[in-house]
């Protein structure tokens, strides 16, 4: 059976205008030709699904996020006493202010949601396989950037969560044997949450926002090096592939326009959805909260953290959930890349997701009774499919002759 007739396509190399400024320009720096060598002419598979399309929305929702959060810090005052009120006065007296931090607010929460998916399609369809083990090494770091300035933001604003989530992390920082006291210090700068501890995380905040842009393009310039993965895993010849223009613009600013309409109803039809009442109390550090707990995007990991008897190895099992993921590239050697070739990986990734779903609900809950049973068993299912399934289930397939 003959495959779908693609349109014909022979890139040719790009060529300048004959004349004028740009053309002159590129003959000296040749970024408007390149540009189109890489962003237009650029081959892409023909069979990309609707999952390829969040790398587009992650970057849109990023500029996003620079854009608003610059305006924000313009009128945030950094320290114990008036950050609290800096956030209520962008809210109620700054022009636009309230629709600047909801766009901030929303965004932070939709570009996890986001980067999940984006992660989950490179799991399923083992993008981290050679050679594109630094496009997934650079993406797991950019992971870990976003969760560290989601997590600077979160305290920013200074409220009772923000107050405790800081304190619940420091003391989790603290319980390092033999140097968490000092790192400790380190974090929060004095004996108490106050001055020196926002300023830093302000500061933190900031400049890790534009670190990301910077390890965003070292991502992108990986995936043109090795070249972009495909339902199929299987590599994809030029007659059944096509320009990255119009084909895949259109598309991405499909997806794009999908995802501004979920945008904008959590913006600002249903605010309540992304964030925490209690936050909006100024910080009272003599006054606990009764539940204490952080975003939803951070839930599965302090549900590990609270599953685990002892501080430390809940630190170790949290941090470990994230460090994993670096070395799957050497732990999955089956030479068939995509799940959708592998019966058994696709159903231990469906066990993966309700693992990591299950966490986020045990640390909604906060571990107790039955839920600290559900949390362990998550937990061990977790580490389990990264450390036996995917080597059993590698080894098994390089094992089978090949077709």
């Amino acid at each position: 059976m003959s495959g779908p007739n693609l349109p014909e396509h022979n890139p040719t190399p790009a060529q300048p205008a004959s004349g004028g400024v740009l053309s002159w320009i590129d003959r000296r720096l040749p970024v408007i030709s390149g540009f189109r060598k890489e962003y237009i002419d650029f081959l892409m598979p023909a069979n990309l699904n609707a999952l390829w399309n969040f790398g587009a929305i992650l970057t849109a929702v990023l500029a996003l996020m620079l854009a608003t959060g610059i305006f924000l810090a313009m009128n945030y005052t950094p320290t114990a006493s008036g950050a609290f009120a800096s956030v209520e006065m962008i809210e109620r007296q700054l022009p636009g202010g309230w629709m600047l931090r909801a766009m901030h607010m929303t965004g932070a929460s939709l570009f996890m949601a986001a980067l999940y998916i984006h992660l989950f399609r490179g799991l399923y369809y083992g993008s981290y396989k050679q050679p594109r083990e630094i496009l997934w090494i650079s993406g797991l770091g950019l992971l870990l950037m976003v969760m560290v300035t989601a997590f600077a933001g979160y305290v920013l604003p200074w409220g009772q969560m923000s107050y405790w989530g800081a304190d619940v992390a420091g003391k989790a920082v603290g319980a390092v044997p033999g140097i968490g006291a000092t790192l400790e210090h380190i974090m929060e700068g004095s004996d108490t949450l106050g001055d020196i501890f926002i300023h830093r995380f302000f500061v933190l905040h900031f400049l890790m926002a534009f670190a990301i842009v910077a390890v965003v393009a070292v991502h992108v310039a990986a995936l043109h090096v090795s070249g972009p993965n495909n339902p199929s895993g299987r590599p994809v010849p030029a007659k059944e592939s096509v320009p990255f223009h119009p084909y895949y613009t259109t598309k991405d600013l499909t997806g794009l326009v999908l995802f501004a309409l979920v945008f904008v109803a959590l913006a600002f039809l249903w605010p309540d959805l992304l964030s925490e009442p209690e936050n909006y109390r100024p910080a009272n550090p003599m006054h606990t909260p009764a539940d204490i707990e952080p975003e939803w995007y951070f839930l599965p990991f302090y549900g590990l953290l609270q599953s685990v008897p002892s501080k430390f190895g809940g630190l170790v099992a949290a941090a470990g959930s994230i460090l994993i993921l670096f070395v799957v590239p050497w732990l999955d050697r089956s030479p068939i890349r995509s799940a959708r070739e592998r019966p058994a990986c696709r159903l231990g990734m469906a066990g993966l997701v309700l693992a990591f779903v299950l966490m986020g609900l045990v640390g909604r809950h906060h571990a107790e009774g039955g839920w600290m049973i559900a949390g362990r068993i998550a937990a061990l299912y977790y580490f389990s499919y990264f450390l036996v399934l995917l080597p059993l289930c590698a080894r098994r397939e390089m094992r089978q002759p090949s077709a």
